[in-house]
């Protein structure tokens, strides 16, 4: 049947692999932009509480996923 293709073992694992890969690249990128900005983006969204640039940053983390995806897909 053609709807269970993605459960053959090579399709499923390869589609473990590379999420696992997309995971890895996003948190790396999102660590680099961290590095780069002047303040420490973490601590400013969790104790300070900063939803304009948690905003600013779940954009971020949305245009870094579509690209990774991209480039895996």
């Amino acid at each position: 049947m053609m709807g269970f293709e993605w459960l053959r073992p090579a399709a499923f694992f390869g589609s473990i692999l590379y999420a696992l890969v997309g995971v890895l690249v996003f948190w790396i990128s999102f660590i680099i932009i961290d590095k780069l900005t002047p303040y420490d983006l973490w601590r400013e969204i969790v104790e300070k509480q900063n939803k304009s640039l948690a905003m600013v940053v779940a954009a971020m983390c949305l245009g870094i996923s579509i690209i990774v995806a991209a480039a895996i897909h």
